[in-house]
């Protein structure tokens, strides 16, 4: 099993910036993938960006303002987000994915609001 927590939500103003952190704890390994997808109302739940150990995958609505990264030796995966917009307010949610069974976890995702 793994639990993962995501800190570091809130809100900004438009052209802000965040940082989303998530912390796994349990069985992971840094051969799994760790992303972030983001769920904004009345909307389905979509990618924002992925980090294996060998890619790094954005969704095109992030591609030059948000940047994934990970600290292996603390079981972290982070989300540095610039020149925020308000259509990024969503929940957002932690994601891993087992490398061996590609079994899926989730946290309990970090609301962003972005609004003057």
């Amino acid at each position: 099993q793994v639990q993962l927590v995501e800190s570091g939500g809130g809100l900004v103003q438009p052209g802000g910036s965040l940082r989303l952190s998530c912390k796994a704890s349990g069985m992971s390994s840094s051969m799994d993938t760790m992303g972030w997808y983001r769920q904004a109302p009345g909307q389905q739940r979509g990618l924002v960006a992925t980090i294996s150990s060998s890619s790094i995958n954005y969704a095109d609505s992030g591609k030059g303002r948000f940047t994934i990264s990970r600290d292996n030796a603390n079981n972290a995966v982070y989300l540095q987000m610039n020149s925020l917009k308000p259509e990024d307010t969503a929940v957002y949610y932690c994601n891993l994915k087992t490398w061996a069974y590609g079994t899926q976890y989730w946290g309990k995702g970090t609301l962003v609001t972005v609004s003057s």
